[in-house]
């Protein structure tokens, strides 16, 4: 269920008498339990030289009432729908996307983390790619770190269709011009894309079945199949705060990207390709990987919900049911998550 207030004007699309025939641009952001981090985004989004644009925050379960505290401080710069729980990052999306296509029929909708900031000819440059070519359906932009601003985390990403491994095109390289050039990828995370809001009609929305990881990837996909392209456009740059080593995992993240693997494979792969997948992945489901968290990791605790996990996905792999969201784990990870580390979406499912 979401609530929104009945007072709150919604914001209209930021037209100056310089570039009255911009494209209309939906931005959707996806906040929980990280208000700091989504008032820095805001205030980014308000530097940017691009105007026609409209901003909506869901807010997707958080404890505190910063749903409230983003409409005190941002007042009709923003419209802000507050979720009764947390529906993960897929259907959280998609709840702002259904909205801004009900309420304001954008042109394009730009998905966007709330633990990014934006350079000021961000949204420009991404709309200025994806006017060049109605077949666009997808633009991604260069990600950089937050806390070390020249260094990339990705500019594109790639998926192997056999081993279903996916990685970051750039991941962790200074930056110095390698990847200058807009070019077709793969997909691109899911921190910051813009989709043409015609090609929703033809790929759909977000899999809620994801519910976290890998549904960029999904959607990047089913783009590609439907005779649109995906991009990256290099000259759109955003600083986004991961950090570049993750030496410990967690529940929440082990469950989800190695469940959601088996079930891309199964929404994407061919049949020759799932079977390879299924077979490899046996083998390292069972040997490496548990290996990896008993002596690398030092975590023996995630070895249940490791097992679990994979239990969940090779059943989705071979019938084709089953995914969403996993109830008692996303309980516990509520309870643990200290403010500001709620799971907003991205890139993490290289990790």
């Amino acid at each position: 269920m979401r609530r929104e207030r009945a007072s709150q004007q919604l914001p209209s699309y930021r037209v100056t008498a310089m570039n009255p025939e911009e494209p209309r641009v939906a931005v959707v952001i996806l906040n929980w339990n990280g208000l700091d981090d989504t008032v820095e985004c805001l205030e980014s989004l308000k530097a940017m030289t691009y105007a026609n644009y409209r901003v909506i925050v869901i807010d997707n379960g958080s404890v505190a009432d910063e749903a409230g505290s983003l409409r005190e401080r941002f007042g009709s710069y923003v419209h802000v729908i507050e979720n009764d729980r947390n529906y993960g990052f897929a259907e959280g999306c998609n709840i702002g996307i259904r909205h801004a296509r009900e309420t304001s029929s954008p042109d394009y909708v730009l998905l966007l983390n709330n633990d990014t900031s934006v350079d000021p000819g961000f949204l420009s440059e991404l709309v200025s790619v994806a006017e060049s070519d109605r077949t666009i359906g997808i633009v991604g932009a260069k990600v950089f770190f937050h806390h070390d601003p020249r260094r990339i985390q990705s500019a594109g990403a790639r998926a192997n269709m056999w081993t279903g491994q996916v990685s970051l095109i750039g991941w962790g390289e200074i930056d110095t011009g390698q990847f200058g050039e807009t070019r077709d990828v793969q997909w691109v995370g899911g921190c910051a894309m813009l989709i043409r809001a015609s090609a929703i009609e033809d790929i759909g929305l977000f899999d809620a079945d994801f519910f976290a990881y890998f549904e960029e990837t999904d959607l990047c996909a089913r783009c590609w199949r439907a005779g649109y392209r995906v991009l990256c456009a290099p000259t759109a740059q955003l600083w986004h705060k991961r950090k570049i080593a993750v030496d410990r995992m967690d529940e929440f993240r082990v469950y989800y990207v190695t469940r959601n693997r088996f079930l891309f494979m199964r929404r994407n792969a061919s049949r020759l390709q799932l079977s390879f997948f299924l077979l490899q992945s046996l083998l390292r489901n069972s040997l490496a990987t548990p290996l990896t968290l008993l002596i690398r990791q030092r975590q023996p605790r995630l070895l249940p919900t490791y097992c679990k996990a994979t239990s969940d996905g090779v059943r989705i792999a071979l019938t084709g049911t089953g995914g969403g969201e996993n109830r008692s784990l996303s309980d516990r990870a509520r309870a643990s998550a200290p403010p500001g580390e709620g799971r907003n979406g991205g890139d993490d499912a290289t990790q």
